[in-house]
């Protein structure tokens, strides 16, 4: 049940993208609902999982992957439309990065024969990003709240991109101490 949900939320990307490029006056407001559901998903399938036991391997790695793949098709299609402009475009170019850097990061310490859990601070980086993207979606043109919100958005996405950068420095070194201390002998890419 859970890995339905978390596929569930990876599949929900197409049509909130659908609904993000539609031109239409609602457009945006249904973004919004589809991008909320998705990320509701995202508290619903951790709980269901603990609670039946159901914690597998494929849920802890679709899991991350669902909320990268959700945050970065929001960030990217703001940053698009211009609702995300100037140096704000920085911090989703760390964002993006550092979630791919991080995938990478795992990918490299489990051939090694190690793993990368996610840390309770990873836990509000996600949960601030979600935030961020659902404020940006609602200060968007045609969006719920109009760009009155527009700095209160800016500034969950600048928190967002600090949660982010030092989440991802502290998965480097991590990686990089598991990785100098002799796992992964042997593996390539």
């Amino acid at each position: 049940m859970a890995n339905l949900l978390t596929l569930g939320r990876i599949l929900l990307i197409v049509p909130f993208v659908a609904l993000f490029l539609t031109d239409a006056a609602w457009n945006m407001n249904a973004a919004l609902a589809v991008f909320i559901i998705a990320a509701l998903t995202d508290l619903l399938d951790g709980r269901i999982a603990r609670a039946r036991g159901e914690v597998t391997a494929l849920g802890a790695a679709l899991d991350p992957l669902a909320d990268k793949l959700l945050v970065a098709a929001a960030l990217i299609l703001l940053a698009r439309n211009g609702v995300i402009e100037g140096l704000n475009v920085i911090a989703v170019i760390l964002i993006i990065l550092r979630e791919i850097l991080v995938s990478g990061l795992r990918e490299a310490v489990a051939r090694g024969g190690g793993a990368l859990a996610v840390t309770g601070l990873a836990k509000w980086k996600t949960a601030a990003q979600m935030i961020a993207a659902c404020l940006l979606l609602a200060a968007a043109p045609n969006g719920v709240a109009g760009d009155g919100i527009g700095s209160l958005a800016a500034g969950f996405l600048w928190l967002a991109a600090v949660l982010t950068f030092w989440t991802g420095a502290d998965y480097a070194l991590k990686a990089a101490r598991f990785l100098r201390e002799g796992g992964g002998k042997g593996t390539s890419s």
